[in-house]
């Protein structure tokens, strides 16, 4: 149904399975004309470059993105080439040589988990996860802690990535959250951005929300975004001359000014290809009519026919059995099958891919993700009841 929007990556694929669409998705074909357009922008504008961006691609990008997630001041919006950025930046905020208190789960993606990690390492740094498992009882018990103590920071997935499991209502979860607790909320929208319809309105001003390109948006790699409270009156640490973009022209300052948008959390000198081509993607699905809704009632009808052949070839180890999250009305583009161990997740993610199956595992976990280059009736699982 959409595959022909895809066939530059297809055709250089060709007689593969891609089911790691959560992991690196593959780009439509327009992005390929969009990395052209940058690099003659570049060649045109020279200098001026930076002037076109600002004025005119990034506030356009802006807008789509806010659009998207029903964000009501689109200039709140920021980008950086990876998340890990933006989370520096916010962890920034905080006076490092006073008590910091983070609250997160222990589903976290890497790029969060790790540098919290070694935040821990120093005595006045207190990083509290709680499990995510069992997921029926999570929201509540994530609310739950986050009222048990004065937090500074709450950190969480809207779908986690070592599982798929999305939280059900991110407005009412973030409502009740923001009841309990005056700390500064984070929501890593990475796996539910242009995944799950998202609706932010209730909570802009509440939360900071991180996502970026790289999946399901994609627009592939260096171009991720945060959206910012408008009451946001944070002088991050970690800083660079972009978050005074509006005041550079202004006689100069012995404070280190901010802008008084998103962008006080704006880093330095960056490669806008990776914006070119997020704005081209989500310039022609605006255009072809695919919302988000429309590419997620896809993705389940995908999910649905996977899980019916899956049933069919009763696998010993992929089956609904070992499926780690079952209800699809929570849950992000992907599945998750717990096995044995890790060698064993690997053993049969090496199987899968010498018969043309590309997936990918996390630990015990093995993934399986869908996008809209797919069409079911492709589908040929069939190597998993042969002999290796």
């Amino acid at each position: 149904m959409y595959k022909q929007f895809y066939q530059r990556f297809l055709s250089a694929n060709q007689g593969k399975q891609h089911f790691a669409c959560h992991s690196h998705h593959y780009w439509p074909d327009i992005t390929r004309d969009a990395m052209l357009e940058y690099w003659d922008d570049s060649a045109r504008l020279v200098d001026d470059k930076w002037r076109y961006i600002f004025s005119e691609k990034l506030p356009e990008t802006q807008q789509l993105i806010a659009d998207i997630l029903q964000l009501p001041q689109p200039e709140q919006l920021v980008f950086a080439p990876n998340t890990h950025e933006l989370v520096m930046r916010l962890i920034s905020c905080f006076d490092l040589r006073q008590s910091l208190k983070i609250l997160s789960s222990d589903s976290e993606f890497y790029s969060f988990s790790r540098q919290v990690k070694r935040l821990a390492e120093y005595d006045n740094v207190q990083v509290d996860s709680i499990e995510t498992e069992p997921f029926a009882s999570f929201e509540q018990r994530f609310i739950q802690a986050a009222a048990a103590e004065q937090y500074d920071m709450i950190f969480v997935s809207q779908v986690f990535f070592n599982s798929g499991y999305a939280i059900a209502d991110l407005g009412k979860f973030v409502q009740q959250l923001a009841a309990q607790t005056q700390a500064m909320i984070v929501i890593d929208g990475y796996h539910g951005f242009m995944a799950l319809p998202t609706d932010l309105s209730s909570i802009a001003e509440r939360i900071f929300y991180v996502a970026g390109s790289y999946k399901y948006a994609q627009g592939g790699e260096g171009c991720c975004f945060m959206a910012v409270p408008l009451s946001s009156e944070h002088r991050p640490m970690y800083t660079g001359w972009f978050a005074e973009f509006g005041t550079l022209t202004a006689e100069r300052s012995a404070a280190a000014l901010y802008s008084e948008d998103g962008f006080r959390f704006a880093g330095s000198t960056m490669d806008f290809s990776g914006l070119y081509r997020l704005n081209a993607v989500l310039r022609f699905f605006k255009q072809q009519g695919i919302s988000v809704g429309r590419s997620h009632k896809y993705v389940q009808e995908l999910q649905q026919v996977f899980l019916a052949k899956l049933d069919a070839l009763a696998h010993e180890k992929l089956n609904r059995t070992n499926l780690l999250q079952h209800d699809l009305n929570h849950h992000g583009h992907f599945f998750t099958f717990i096995l044995n161990s890790t060698a064993e997740a690997a053993e049969l993610a090496s199987q899968l891919k010498r018969a043309g199956i590309e997936t990918d595992y996390r630990g015990e976990r093995l993934r399986f993700g869908f996008g809209l280059y797919h069409n079911s009736a492709d589908y040929d699982l069939s190597c998993l009841n042969q002999n290796d």
